[in-house]
């Protein structure tokens, strides 16, 4: 009976080397152009991100520069140019610098008694989802306070119920607007209960905390007492 030919580790590795070759040769006959094409298009976008992360980078640089030069004008009470400038980051810089531009034109626009136009910008800040929510937050309350006078009371506890809670950044700035809108409400005792939170939150800023615990102890509310305030 014939044996089966000796095939050898050797051989085996032969054969399997020149079937690999054969279907890489066929693979670049059937794909070439296409992987080629596929390469040039990841070279050429990788080296637009970097260019365009170089770019931007260079940008905001030149946008804090203009920023600072800004500041120092409107310290030397040249501020003539300004308004311009401000509002043209506040178009085209980046999200710190417009944040920035928008809160700095805000703050001009109130030295220039132009209550309107700040609360305009404070407005439009806080409405801006693109932007971190500390710059909305500090907007909202600036924009609240410059319009608590024409808002109905429940208006000012909704808008600032969310920061209006113990723990909060704001606690202190929203927390006594919300008070104020509970007490044209009527509403004497709960104002009291979120007065004596503010005094007893150590967060809260200390001449707010000082002003809480008088104004609850007015409103008959003991200032020291463990309470848990919710703002309907």
């Amino acid at each position: 009976m014939a044996q089966p030919p000796d095939i050898s580790d050797t051989f085996v590795r032969e054969v399997d080397e020149n079937l690999r070759r054969d279907q890489l040769r066929d693979f670049f006959k059937a794909y070439g152009s296409w992987v080629i094409v596929a390469v040039a298009l990841f070279l050429a976008a990788s080296g637009g991100f970097i260019w365009w992360k170089q770019h931007q980078e260079q940008q905001s640089e030149a946008q804090v520069e203009r920023l600072a030069q800004i500041y120092k004008d409107i310290g030397s009470g040249n501020t003539s140019q300004s308004p311009q400038q401000l509002d043209e980051l506040s178009k085209n810089g980046s999200k710190a610098v417009r944040a920035t531009a928008q809160f700095t034109r805000a703050a001009l626009a109130l030295q220039q008694n132009d209550v309107k136009l700040a609360t305009s910008l404070y407005k439009s800040i806080a409405s801006d989802d693109g932007l971190p929510g500390p710059y909305r937050n500090v907007a909202l309350i600036r924009q609240t306070a410059l319009e608590f006078d024409q808002l109905q009371p429940q208006e000012v506890i909704s808008r600032l119920q969310p920061l209006a809670k113990p723990g909060e950044p704001w606690f202190g700035s929203a927390g006594e607007m919300t008070a104020l809108a509970m007490i044209k409400q009527g509403r004497t005792k709960e104002a009291g209960q979120l007065y004596a939170a503010m005094a007893k939150d150590s967060a809260v800023p200390e001449n707010i905390r000082s002003r809480s615990a008088e104004v609850a102890g007015s409103l008959g509310v003991d200032a020291g007492a463990a309470l848990q305030i919710q703002a309907r």
